[in-house]
């Protein structure tokens, strides 16, 4: 179901008063046995106990002030299974969670809750066999798009309807009055402000969003339709790369848009940063734009001297220590500016397998960018930079050893680093910036191995980049063995125990639906072209993979894949025609399309020779694209 602006975003925010109970009972109703108190918050000073046994509840009764579709979401903790957090409409029960029994903070969602003005919403906590704790509500306005996947495999249609409601349970409502600068040494914020459209990337128990975590989760954002969540938080960093920060954007904001997260800026010159993210955000800029079509990613000034300054002044100003156009880090920490985003290294890096990969992918957006803006010569122009930079990676930079044998870093000393640097590894193939054949497999391999064993990151939001890595290289059963890890940790305790569970990270729902949908089914959006390109990449053991409501600029498109040789399209909603570019692996002739045979074209991507087929796809209408 495709929202209206209004559910997407009602003018009035829905308010839960007192949500994490720093106000003592103020706005709930509380019964006999259960109450405030301060022994194990959450966040904050305070939260809400039921004790064990039948008839407890803490209950608020709300008033919507106008239509919209709403997750309410509530950090709790269990002595014993039996407990309930639901929702009422009007009396009767629109959505409930069963509670585990879990004696650490998990956070549980009631998902797309439908309300209408004058509408009264009971949110509860109702008892178990055992105590509950409760703490720090939250409301999210339900996502514009609600995709539907359906397969052969049930496991991948459990795990993309799990993400796509963990996922949109962290979009805050535009316009609501939330604490700033919450974290782990300020747990009540320094003040108060209001919210614009933003989502949380990063840790959960700080009150903002981190560019290395939204650079990761602006695909899957938009999967979920949030463009104009998408299009705040990069303007955001992009206001924040300023000359006075040496064109580094600020490495967090607080969830106005406006004021930096204080745990990560001391001043203009100690503050986080570190040198991929710079790049990241120009190329996840390109793939927001690709998604949404809105022009403003290449019309708005503000966006537009970021992606120049990253591409130019920012290399330039960081290039000294080993002058040869890849941008360095003063290898004196997070707070001088890191060449890397392995931070548990103590590595003095100056240049880093993930920035140089980064940068690589910068130019290319840049390029395309420019080519959206109309300006050519630009376009040609980092065209060329970013094939000298990837001829420069692999010609020279990265030596002439294979596998572990291969260099990843510099450090400041000018000493290269080989062996596993996890980050600063594995973001080399993920960002194509290595040539493929037998020395990027040998590296995959490596990368398998590296991950699989010893050298496995503690952290799961570390390992969800493993499947962007194989689906760059068409290792898809590689691909899908790591989205399946990802999913299979959910429950698992993160390293950091106010995260809660693995699943409580942010990072792991969104890239799960990018990994589902450009991952698995091959999309390729282009919506200022109104064209998308598709290909099947599923995994060796999964016969069909279906997915409705694919959100590409206006039009929304139901996609299904038979294998690696069946395809169809339907343009399902939106008034325009979209070119359809349906790839297949291998060289074929012809592609049958509707029936009868094409003449098909061939062309090399990353190393795979694919055979394609353009076709315009008019709204209401279904094509099928086959091979023998």
């Amino acid at each position: 179901m495709i929202l209206g602006d209004s559910a997407a975003a009602a003018s009035t925010p829905l308010s839960i008063e007192n949500p994490g109970f720093e106000e003592g009972t103020a706005g709930w109703d509380v019964t006999s046995g259960a109450g405030v108190a301060t022994n194990q918050p959450h966040g904050g000073a305070k939260l809400a106990y039921l004790d064990g046994g039948d008839g407890k509840k803490v209950s608020q009764k709300i008033t919507a002030p106008s239509d919209g579709v709403y997750d309410f979401s509530a950090w709790i903790a269990t002595g014993g299974a039996g407990g309930k957090f639901v929702a009422r409409v009007n009396g009767t029960t629109a959505g409930s969670v069963d509670l585990p029994s879990r004696p650490t903070y998990a956070r549980y969602t009631l998902s797309r809750i439908a309300l209408k003005s004058g509408d009264e919403l009971e949110l509860a906590f109702e008892s178990g066999s055992g105590w509950v704790n409760a703490d720090d509500l939250m409301v999210s306005p339900a996502a514009p798009v609600d995709p539907v996947v359906s397969s052969s495999d049930p496991k991948l249609v459990e795990m993309f309807n799990w993400s796509k409601r963990k996922a949109n349970s962290w979009v805050q409502q535009p316009g609501t009055n939330g604490p700033l600068n919450v974290d782990e040494h300020n747990t009540t914020g320094t003040g108060m402000g209001v919210y614009g459209f933003s989502y949380w990337a990063g840790y959960a128990h700080r009150s903002g969003y981190y560019s290395r975590d939204m650079a990761h989760q602006i695909s899957g954002a938009s999967v979920l339709g949030l463009s104009d969540a998408n299009k705040a938080m990069l303007s955001a960093f992009a206001a924040s790369a300023t000359e006075e920060h040496n064109y580094y954007p600020v490495w967090s904001f607080n969830f106005d848009n406006k004021t930096r997260l204080s745990i990560d800026y001391a001043s203009p010159s100690s503050f986080v940063r570190e040198v991929p993210a710079t790049f990241e955000l120009v190329e996840k800029a390109n793939e927001a734009y690709r998604w949404s079509g809105d022009s403003a990613y290449v019309d708005d000034s503000t966006l537009w001297d970021f992606y120049r300054h990253a591409t130019k002044e920012f290399v330039e100003r960081h290039d000294g220590n080993k002058p040869n156009g890849v941008a360095e880090g003063t290898g004196k920490g997070i707070f001088a500016g890191a060449a890397s985003y392995n931070e548990a290294s103590d590595e003095p890096l100056a240049e880093a397998g993930d920035a140089i990969g980064a940068q690589y992918q910068a130019y290319r957006a840049m390029s395309e960018l420019a080519g959206s803006k109309g300006d050519n010569a630009l376009a040609e122009e980092y065209r060329k930079k970013a094939d000298e930079l990837k001829e420069y990676f692999n010609s020279t930079w990265s030596g002439s050893g294979s596998g572990e044998s291969m260099i990843r870093a510099y450090t400041t000393d000018g000493e290269p680093l080989t062996g596993w640097g996890k980050e600063n590894s594995w973001f080399m193939p993920m960002k194509q910036i290595m040539d493929p054949g037998p020395r990027t497999d040998a590296y995959l391999d490596y990368i398998d191995e590296q991950a699989s064993g010893s050298g496995k990151p503690a952290n799961i939001e570390a390992i969800s980049y493993l499947p962007d890595t194989f689906f760059a290289y068409q290792r898809n059963d590689t691909a899908w063995k790591w989205m399946q890890y990802v999913y299979d940790k959910r429950n698992d305790q993160h390293p950091v125990a106010k995260q809660g569970p693995n699943g409580d990270y942010p990072e792991v729902s969104y890239t799960l639906l990018s990994q589902t949908v450009e991952g698995l089914m091959g999309v390729e959006p282009n919506a200022p072209a109104k064209s998308l390109s598709t290909q099947s990449r599923m995994p060796s053991d999964m016969d069909w993979l279906q997915i409705k409501e694919i959100k590409i600029g206006g039009n929304t498109f139901t996609l299904r894949h038979d294998g690696v040789i069946k395809s169809a399209l339907t343009n399902d909603t939106g008034s325009d025609s979209y070119i359809w570019q349906a790839r297949f692996p291998g060289k074929h002739s012809t592609i049958k399309v509707d029936g009868k045979d094409r003449p098909a074209k061939t062309e090399e991507i990353n190393g795979k020779t694919y055979s394609f087929t353009e076709v315009s796809v008019a709204p209401n209408q279904t094509v099928t694209a086959e091979v023998a």
